[in-house]
């Protein structure tokens, strides 16, 4: 198989409870532009050497406040998970891209010099109705910049 991209969706549940797919994504980094949601933003900071940790009560529904740190633009996200990423255990070279704005938790990285990033809502779900839309043309554009 030669994708173009992998696209790592979301899911539920705990993300260490899937040890298999983080080391899988771990070949992939550098290799091929990755994009992941929600479980998959969790499996590729994993895939990182980042950890994950259980929330107390877990983020759900639509109206979470989520700001993007690079272009300071708040976006109003649907979420609908119990673990989030510790953002001290985020190695060198990827950064917070996104800031949830309730509890300040990670909702957002982006490695710095290959094409790999994540989000930890679901720009998929519109609740802004387009605020995150944006994400996934930013995928495309990852996918044609390593097919050129």
């Amino acid at each position: 198989m030669k994708p173009d991209g992998v696209f790592l969706s979301n899911g539920p549940g705990d993300p260490d409870g899937v040890p298999y797919a983080h080391r899988i994504v771990s070949e992939l980094i550098g290799k091929v532009p990755i994009f992941g949601i929600c479980l998959g933003h969790q499996i590729l900071a994993l895939a990182l050497g980042a950890r994950t940790y259980k929330l107390k009560f877990g983020h759900h529904g639509g109206n979470h406040p989520v700001k993007d740190l690079r272009t300071g633009r708040v976006e109003i996200t649907s979420q609908n998970h119990g673990f989030a990423v510790h953002a001290d255990s985020l190695p060198p070279g990827v950064a917070v891209t996104h800031l949830n704005l309730n509890d300040q938790t990670v909702e957002g990285l982006a490695h710095e010099r290959v094409p790999a990033f994540s989000v930890q809502y679901h720009p998929e779900s519109s609740p802004g109705p387009r605020d995150a839309r944006y994400l996934f043309g930013r995928f495309i554009d990852l996918i044609d910049g390593a097919s050129s």
